[in-house]
């Protein structure tokens, strides 16, 4: 059998196990880059009869924005941690019904009966994939060995420092500074991390949108330096071979951790072909396909015994539970329309 061809069996015997019957059907997912790769995807098409058709977001804030426009245009989102509440709580999704998505039981439990992801009983999301926010560089034009969230604000580098165009900027900025709390800043706190913001900004190459946009300002020697979601960009820039790598660390101020999980459209009339998606995603198919594809860390340890060896499941924190409590995972704030404002204060400053 060609590696293709055993893909396609493979997937076919995970689809066979579902509880439910084969049938034709779309799937329109608004998810991230990495996570609709036609190499684990199109297997599931074949199998499943199911077509995706896959809208990339840059920013947790893109869903509600995306829903709110056209909510029917989408059946499946796959947002982070700290966006599932809000995306229940504004009625854009449905509960899930777990019965009907096999491979559950294999997620780490703090993962899938996280208090966001669990709600009185009722499961309005499954867990997909996780990692953590590092600050990548290039070591052949950043002198010594950065360990801070500091160099982000040096400006020795001014015009080669890029940030992902996100409220997490505040998050990243709130560390530097010593707050403890940075999703509960008080209003003080804030007007001090938006300060540092618009100080910083002189200094800003680009605020990114996407992973693909950072790669390309890395390797067109525009960025030298920025935050970044661990293993994809440096991936991806170093394998373009051109004449210069890139490395990681996680800041001495902790990293930021995040999880995304799969939620369900309110009212999809899809919802065998999202169930059907949803347990493909947890199969050694899913697990692995989106690892490859992304560099981040599966948040089903036993889908990826057999596609892992043991230097690639330490790497990606394969039974590593612990790294989690390591990092400041993401919560929502608890004063959204602050940090929103805070945000959109620092992008609108000259």
């Amino acid at each position: 059998m060609t590696g293709r061809r055993t893909a396609q069996a493979l997937t076919a015997l995970a689809l066979a196990t579902l509880p439910f019957a084969a049938a034709a059907g779309e799937l329109n997912i608004l998810t991230w880059e990495g996570y609709a790769d036609p190499a684990f995807i199109t297997p599931f098409e074949e199998a499943s009869g199911c077509t995706v058709s896959a809208t990339y977001v840059g920013s947790n804030d893109d869903f509600a924005a995306k829903l709110a426009a056209g909510g029917g245009v989408y059946d499946v989102i796959t947002p982070s941690l700290d966006t599932v509440g809000m995306m229940r709580l504004a009625g854009f999704v449905d509960p899930i019904d777990t019965a009907a998505v096999s491979g559950i039981s294999g997620i780490y439990p703090e993962f899938s009966e996280h208090p966001e992801i669990v709600v009185d009983g009722e499961t309005w999301a499954v867990p997909l994939i996780w990692g953590s926010v590092s600050v990548i560089y290039r070591p052949d034009k950043i002198s010594g060995t950065p360990d801070s969230i500091g160099v982000l604000f040096d400006p020795a580098y001014k015009g080669k420092i890029s940030m992902w165009d996100d409220k997490s900027a505040i998050y990243w900025t709130a560390r530097y500074l010593g707050y403890p709390n940075v999703f509960d800043l008080s209003d003080a706190e804030l007007e001090a991390v938006k300060a540092k913001l618009i100080e910083q900004k002189p200094l800003i190459r680009k605020y990114w949108s996407s992973a693909g946009e950072l790669t390309d300002l890395m390797a067109n020697n525009e960025v030298w330096v920025s935050n970044a979601w661990t293993g994809l960009t440096s991936k991806d820039v170093n394998a373009l071979e051109k004449g210069f790598s890139v490395v990681e660390f996680s800041p001495k101020e902790k990293a930021e951790g995040w999880m995304d999980s799969m939620m369900l459209v309110r009212g999809t009339p899809n919802q065998e072909c999202a169930a059907k998606f949803m347990s493909y995603m947890q199969s050694a198919q899913g697990q692995c396909g989106i690892a490859a594809s992304t560099g981040y860390f599966p948040v089903n340890p036993g889908a990826v015994a057999d596609c892992m060896d043991a230097a690639m499941k330490e790497e990606r924190k394969v039974d590593n539970i612990d790294f989690v409590k390591s990092l400041v995972m993401w919560q929502q704030p608890v004063r959204l329309d602050k940090y929103l404002e805070v945000w959109n204060a620092v992008k609108a400053a000259p």
